[in-house]
């Protein structure tokens, strides 16, 4: 008999179907959009990526709009059905049960440079070691030939980090690099936004933040037009400012693939190649070049692998015993509700776009969290409901092991935390805010400044012994307001600054 596949909304692209040419199965669940506020422009863009997919596809593809996978798949099918590994425990359940009834085949993952079995593997020849992100994405340069001279690395460095922290220009107000490639809405995107109004108006759905237009590519020729362009217009400048941050420019230099690799519409290994050739022809330079690798082959098949390996109870873990609930003003990105500049503008942001930077998610609302003592499963649950490009397997290893450091450091060896003097030097935001990072205590006290210095003596005897973290504990002894500033930190708690 015919085998179908059965696609899930973030296997998009070719490489989930390049080696099958029989019936194709997509799902459109109301009940996913139901259950949990999504950011209503993630919700506009999944749905216009999968009902694009299957316009590509007609008659080939059975697209069911049900209001469980369950119901649907099992509506469609009296024969074998194969699926690519999905790409988080929930979706992987499901297949599992509906394993046991059906026919049902799993294909091993895709869309991701190394396999499973491969870092697997390397993990338990780390004898114990820490699974370090930089061993690991050199592993896999030499593995895949990237950006490789023979046996040594191109420019006969790994890393080019240190040529790629630079703060934002003085006195700028962008980067001037030229903007990046924007896709064009059309009738399918006009019958998503009709569908979310008629939803949300009869009460069935509801969301967080604006819709519209649509940014990110939701299509595989709209992303692979929005990697062209940055390869050939924005790449150039990336590098040397990717952790700085312009109020003027939301997107800097950035990429924005993220949100079309993590549909499935790009292959991480195209989007390297890509930026690669753009070095070889001399189009931009290799720091700038080396540092989007490294997000692309490194960071990012690094945490997909580091969720899995780590196991579905990672997500509970909270070794810091952060318990308070993310308050309502930051959960519904009310921008307006905080005086502190750098929250306002990049709660702002978010609700606009569904999309910030590296750096706004991980020193200002990750740090923002990690200092107040939040939940990280409400933290965790609420980057992957705000964010375009958030999906379980990306914001569980992100923001409990990085951003929270609730797995006591099993991911990363430092709390990424800082006081407002980071903040004064990698962005703008200092200068129109009512708050002085330079103040601990008082009316002008910087809540990151106050709030940095509250989270060390909270934790103090965690970290004393810390090779990373020492100096600064060491720190509190020569504070001499110390006990105001706690003082005015608990009695401020999770009241928006």
């Amino acid at each position: 008999m015919t085998t179908l596949r059965w696609l899930f909304g973030d296997q998009l692209g070719p490489h989930f179907v390049d080696d099958h040419d029989g019936p194709l199965l997509l799902v459109e669940s109301r009940d996913v959009l139901a259950r949990r506020r999504f950011h209503r422009a993630k919700a506009h863009l999944v749905l216009s990526a999968m009902r694009h997919r299957a316009r590509e596809f007609g008659d080939r593809m059975t697209y069911v709009q049900a209001d469980t996978y369950a119901e649907a798949v099992r509506s469609v099918t009296d024969g074998p059905v194969e699926v690519v590994h999905p790409t988080s425990y929930a979706a992987h359940r499901l297949v599992r049960r509906l394993g046991d009834e059906l026919d049902l085949t799993v294909l091993p993952p895709r869309g991701f440079a190394t396999p499973r079995e491969d870092f697997e593997r390397w993990a338990e020849g780390r004898g114990g070691k820490r699974l370090l992100m930089e061993d690991f994405y050199r592993r896999a340069r030499v593995a895949h030939d990237v950006m490789m001279a023979g046996d040594e690395p191109a420019g006969g460095r790994w890393n080019f980090d240190h040529d790629n922290r630079e703060p934002p220009p003085r006195g700028a107000d962008t980067l001037g690099v030229p903007a990046p490639w924007w896709p064009e809405e059309d009738e399918v995107d006009e019958e998503v936004r009709a569908d979310l109004d008629r939803w949300e108006s009869e009460g069935l759905v509801s969301f967080i933040g604006e819709d519209g237009p649509r940014r990110f590519a939701a299509t595989r020729r709209e992303a692979l037009a929005a990697l062209d362009h940055f390869a050939q217009q924005r790449l150039p400048h990336f590098g040397a400012h990717e952790d700085a941050v312009l109020e003027g420019d939301p997107w800097m230099a950035h990429s924005l693939v993220s949100v079309p690799l993590n549909l499935g519409l790009l292959d991480p290994l195209d989007v390297v190649r890509r930026a690669e050739r753009a070095w070889q022809d001399g189009e931009a330079p290799i720091a700038a070049v080396e540092g989007f690798c490294r997000q692309v082959l490194g960071w990012r098949d690094y945490v997909w692998h580091l969720y899995w390996h780590f196991g579905d109870s990672y997500r509970r873990r909270n070794e810091l015993g952060a318990t308070e609930r993310m308050p309502k003003w930051f959960a519904e990105l009310d921008g307006a509700a905080t005086d502190a500049r750098c929250l306002s503008h990049t709660l702002d942001q978010v609700a606009e776009h569904g999309w910030v930077h590296h750096i706004p998610r991980l020193m200002v609302l990750g740090s923002y969290a990690m200092q107040r003592g939040w939940s990280p499963r409400q933290v965790t649950d609420w980057f992957h409901r705000a964010f375009v490009d958030g999906y379980d397997w990306v914001m569980v290893p992100n923001v409990v092991g990085m951003s929270q450091h609730a797995d006591g450091g099993a991911m990363a060896t430092k709390p990424y935390t800082s006081g407002g003097a980071y903040l004064a030097r990698m962005t703008d935001h200092c200068g129109s805010c009512r708050f002085d990072p330079k103040v601990r205590v008082g009316e002008d006290a910087c809540p990151f400044t106050a709030g940095y210095w509250w989270f060390l003596d909270r934790h103090r005897d965690r970290f004393a012994g810390s090779p990373r973290m020492s100096r600064a504990v060491n720190g509190l002894g020569r504070l001499s307001d110390l006990d105001a500033l706690v003082a005015q930190e608990d009695e401020r708690g999770n009241r928006a600054p």
